[in-house]
Parts: structure tokens; sequence; C-alpha cells
């Protein structure tokens, strides 16, 4: 492909001098024939100015100042040219006078797209996507902003000047200033990731930044409680209403596998008679808009049973911030004597591990979680297949032929 040719010269305009008798230093910019003028915003008596090379004469100070500030103007209107051709495959005078007077920085900058992605992610929140999300996209935007204010010293730049080198850093940032994980990081550079599509679909065109940069998760280890572990939280007294009623919830999601903002949801009209008489929880999934239905077992309705027209607007639990909830639920694990991390979500994973143990389907496990992908469930049958393998040991060493046994054909 050819390349545009590109000529930058600097003249002044002798007719329009200041009271104190200088002119402004005047810039043109041409690409193909085509010029663009734009004010230096310097200026000079016109006796110094030299209109053979563009710049101002002597050996002076000022003159050697002014020339140099003339020649950076000159360097960034040759970057600019550059960085333009390269992305776009063209580029205007216009385009490179915007560049240098910085008349596009506002309306082409991250937190400019940022701040337009966002607005346009909240009205869907309540049809196509739960507030949790949404707030996750301004989280990303907040730490996005904090890295560029200490990496750079500016809380916005043009989205065209981030590499794949910025995203590098901005990885180590959130690793390094939040003491975020692997997969936590992650998910805040995939929200980024999300902001450079929509910057697509409006017609922009740009080298993506993550083109080459891999956004990958690790495998991690997904905590659950056995059937064990459960009886002794169920029979644990607390002697603390706190505790008592975090438990209660708890125990409440294990048997029906309820995330947390499901559970956070939960009313009355929720809880419907199934065909088969009995009692189930049938309501659409706030993560992924999937219908689910799980029936009632015997231990989440006791749990309603016991806060029954106890709570307000209809809700059935006593159920507290996300974040209460984990910490109170450490210190249930500590009082128990369980050696887990137990969250909100644990509770989940333990409603799906009780079901692939007890011989249920993973299409049916599936159906109760409202996994969108059959591929999201066998995560636990995973698990499922860890255990196998350690009662598979415990049975070893019961089983197997000791040393003073012998075998004989």
């Amino acid at each position: 492909m050819r390349r545009s040719t590109f000529r930058i010269l600097f003249y002044i305009k002798r007719g329009n001098p200041k009271k104190n008798g200088n002119v402004i230093i005047m810039g043109r910019i041409t690409v193909d024939g085509e010029r663009s003028q734009f004010s230096t915003k310097l200026e000079i008596i016109p006796s110094l100015w030299d209109n053979t090379y563009g710049k101002a004469k002597g050996n002076s100070v000022n003159a050697a100042n002014l020339n140099r500030m003339l020649d950076n103007i000159r360097a960034k209107a040759s970057m600019y040219y550059n960085k333009l051709t390269d992305v776009n495959g063209y580029v205007t005078p216009d385009k490179i006078k915007n560049a240098l007077l910085g008349l596009e920085e506002k309306s082409k900058s991250i937190m400019y797209y940022f701040d337009k992605f966002n607005e346009q992610y909240k009205s869907k929140v309540g049809m196509m996507v739960t507030r949790t999300t949404y707030m996750r996209y301004e989280t990303a935007q907040k730490r996005l902003c904090e890295f560029m204010k200490e990496k750079y010293d500016v809380t916005d730049m043009p989205y065209r000047e981030i590499t794949t080198v910025f995203l590098q850093d901005f990885y180590l940032f959130l690793r390094n200033n939040y003491n975020s994980a692997n997969n936590n990081t992650m998910k805040t550079l995939q929200h980024l990731r999300a902001v450079f599509y929509y910057i697509k679909n409006t017609g922009e065109a740009f080298a993506d930044p993550f083109a080459n940069f891999k956004i990958h998760f690790e495998k991690i280890e997904r905590s659950y409680l056995t059937q064990e572990e459960l009886t002794v939280l169920s029979n644990k007294e607390f002697g603390c209403e706190r505790l008592d009623k975090v438990r209660d919830v708890f125990l409440f999601c294990c048997f029906c596998g309820l995330s947390y903002s499901d559970l956070s949801d939960l009313t009355t009209d929720k809880i419907k008679k199934g065909i088969d008489g009995h009692l189930w929880i049938m309501d659409t999934r706030n993560k992924t808009g999937v219908p689910y239905k799980v029936r009632l077992l015997d231990i989440p309705a006791a749990v309603l049973k016991k806060y029954e027209n106890s709570q307000d607007n209809g809700k059935l639990l006593p159920v507290i911030s996300n974040q209460k909830m984990n910490s109170y639920l450490f210190e249930i694990a500590t009082i128990c004597g369980i050696d887990k991390k137990i969250t909100s979500h644990c509770a989940r994973h333990t409603f799906a591990t009780l079901c692939l143990t007890e011989g249920m389907s993973i299409e049916s496990v599936s159906k109760l979680l409202g996994h969108t992908k059959i591929k999201t469930t066998q995560i636990y049958a995973r698990i499922i297949d860890k255990k196998l393998s350690e009662d598979m040991d415990k049975l070893a060493q019961k089983l197997n032929v000791s040393d003073n046994q012998t075998i004989t054909a």
C-alpha cells in the first residue's frame, strides 16, 4: 500500500500583529496536497523570522527555545501521521491537526467510551442483566482510572494509546495493589475487553490491544461440604442469633442450590405446588435469565417455617449482604471445626455435589441449577471423581492384601 505524502511547515501571520509587535506562528500540515492550518500559539517579532527555513533567526536563547518547541510540534505531527496511517490505513491533515491540538482526545478517550458502555449496560439492569454485574463494570472502570493515575499521572487517555503492554501492566497493578487472584483480575480485564468490542461496534477502526493478550483462567478447587460436615453444622448450637440466622440461610441453599442473588430475591410467590403435589421453588435465574425449579426438601422447608411471616416485602428469609454473610460463615466454620473456606456460593456447590453423589443425572442437576451449558455442571462431576478416588484409597487400605496374607491359585 502506498503511503501518502506528508509535510509540515511553519509561517507567520504578518498582517495581524499584536500590540507588542509580535505575530502568531502558524503551522500548515499537508497530506497528498490537502492542507490544514493551525495556530502554534507561539509568537515572534517578524524581523526575527526566517521565511526560507520556517524558524527563528539567530543563535539567541529565545530563538533556540522557540525552534526547539517548533521541532517538538513537528515531531508530534510526524508521530500522529505514522500512528494514524498504521491504524486506519489513511490519514487526513485535519486528523493530525486535531490530534496535535487534543480536539479528539475527549470524544476518543477510553473513559468516554467506558461511560457510554456503562450507561447502555445500566439500561439493561432488571431485564437482561443484574445490578451486581453492572456494578462490576463500574468497579473495573474505577480500577482502570486508578491505574492510569499511578502509572501515567492521568485519569484518562485516548483509547488508541492502550497497548498490549498497557494491559500487562494493568494486570500486574490489580494483582499487586488489590491482592487480586488471577481469575478475578482476568474478569476485570474481560470487562475492559467488552468496552473495546463496544468501540469496534461504533464503527471505529483500531489496532486491538487484546489481539496479543490472552485472557486465561486458572482451574480452582471448588469448596463444598460433605454430608458429615452438614450434620455438624446443623446440630451446632451457637447461642448467637446472628450466626444462627446465617447458618440457617446457608443450610437452606445447601439443599436447594440457590445462588446468593436468587436467594436475595426469594419471595412467597416463587414457592409453588408442582404437578406431583409437592412444593417447588420456581423462578428465573438473575444471572442468566434461565428458568429453574427445585423441589423444597424437608430441611429448607423447615427453615422457611422457622422464619415464616418474620420478614418484610414478601421476603422469606433473613438474608444479609453477601460480604457480611461470607464473613460470618468464616466464623461459623471455625467454630464448627470445618477446615474449609465457606462462602455463600459454597452452598450451591454443596447442593450439586450432594445431588451427583446420590446418583442424580448430570442433566437433571444442570436443570436444577439453571445452568445454560452442561459444561458448567461438569465441574461438579470432576469433584465427584476426586471423591471417588479418595474413597477407593480408603477402601484399598482396608481390603488390600497385607504383608502376612498370601493368595493361592
